[in-house]
């Protein structure tokens, strides 16, 4: 078995606090595995890599994006299957440049992002690992089915039986994860983030489908009577809960439901939106801002568990610097602090999305997936 030690590293290994200086690690070279860390004397090693005292993390995890939206042109972008192809590649591989090692896609005309994720293994393009969800489900009239709505964008649902039959479909197509846009959203004409878009018997019909499958079902909910019919469904994870009251958060803590609240997406808007997208954006953020950020710092105040997603693709929120500011907003914005931050964007991305086994931190017997920093200046 030939071995890589780097060593001379700060290291944060996503499961004790901190960097710990003069640490090393050693990685099996054919597994690209961690056979070993400690800190002090370096081991024996086939080959040695001086890191020369910079900062060692486990690849960072964005849980929200959309690989087939462009930030800058958020009002015409891609509709083809090869225009959404070629604009997720592009947008993978910025986000990999960023330090993001795995996404979760949460939305994708065509299913190109199960199809990305599928030729990875062949074809070895620069990118993200993907956890995929394939289209998304609106109702009709819903933040998925607006004026120009495309029919390979979203699946229309407006009964139970015929949400049964979309989630059947969309995991048969290969999907990873279900994503209902159980209410209105922000940047959608017509609705309100307010609105609640399904019934609790459909809600609870997508989940039970989802679980059965073994399947995680995400909602997107910002209103806080959806955010209360997704709790009550059952959904594993609440995306945006821009109205989220301190009732829904006491119980997200309690049952360990992630909240991922993609604060970029909202401040994006507010900051540079004006005058470069509709006013109904900019005026809906605009309005709703202050409560938000309002109540995400009352959910940290009450423990719920969070992962850093970015909603990545909104407006002017990119895959790159797009992360960044969301780290940024949850330290200095909600108050989350510096060593939890590190942990949502880690350890708790991987639960999140099912594949802490493999990543999140950098322990025996998991990937040697991580980011190489230097200090701030």
């Amino acid at each position: 078995m030939a071995t890589t030690a780097y060593v001379h590293v700060n290291l944060f290994n996503g499961q004790d606090d901190g960097f710990i200086p003069n640490s090393w690690l050693v990685v099996d070279n054919t597994t690209g595995r961690v056979t070993a860390t400690g800190h002090g004397p370096t081991p024996n090693t086939d080959q040695v890599v001086d890191v020369a005292d910079k900062f060692i993390m486990p690849g960072m995890i964005n849980t929200h994006v959309h690989v087939d939206a462009d930030a800058n042109h958020t009002m015409d972008g891609p509709i083809t299957e090869t225009e959404v192809t070629l604009m997720a590649l592009a947008n993978l591989r910025q986000a990999l440049q960023a330090g993001v090692t795995y996404v979760r896609n949460l939305g994708t005309g065509h299913d190109v992002d199960i199809k990305l994720r599928d030729a990875q293994q062949r074809y070895h393009f620069p990118a993200p690992g993907i956890v995929a969800s394939g289209r998304l489900i609106s109702s009709t009239g819903g933040n998925g089915d607006g004026p120009y709505h495309e029919r390979n964008a979203s699946y229309i649902v407006d009964s139970p039986d015929e949400m049964r039959r979309v989630v059947r479909q969309i995991i048969k197509n290969g999907a990873d994860v279900v994503k209902v846009l159980v209410t209105g959203g922000v940047m959608s004409k017509g609705d309100d983030p307010r609105d609640v878009g399904f019934s609790a018997e459909e809600l609870a019909v997508a989940v039970s489908e989802a679980h059965a499958r073994r399947r995680k079902a995400v909602a997107h909910a910002q209103g806080t009577t959806g955010i209360q019919m997704a709790l009550d469904a059952g959904f594993d994870s609440i995306e945006h809960g821009i109205y989220l009251n301190a009732e829904e958060a006491r119980v997200m803590s309690e049952r360990g439901v992630y909240l991922v609240p993609t604060l970029n997406a909202v401040e994006s808007i507010v900051r540079d939106g004006r005058g470069h997208i509709p006013d109904y954006m900019v005026d809906k953020a605009t309005t709703l801002s202050n409560a938000f950020f309002d109540n995400m710092r009352q959910a940290v105040a009450l423990g719920v568990p969070m992962t850093t997603g970015t909603d990545a693709g909104t407006t002017f929120n990119d895959f790159g610097t797009g992360y960044w500011d969301e780290l940024h907003l949850m330290v200095h914005k909600i108050g989350v602090s510096p060593q939890q931050t590190l942990y949502n964007a880690t350890i708790n991305g991987a639960r999140l999305l099912g594949i802490d086994q493999d990543y999140g931190t950098l322990t025996v017997g998991k990937f040697a997936d991580f980011i190489v920093l230097s200090a701030s200046r």
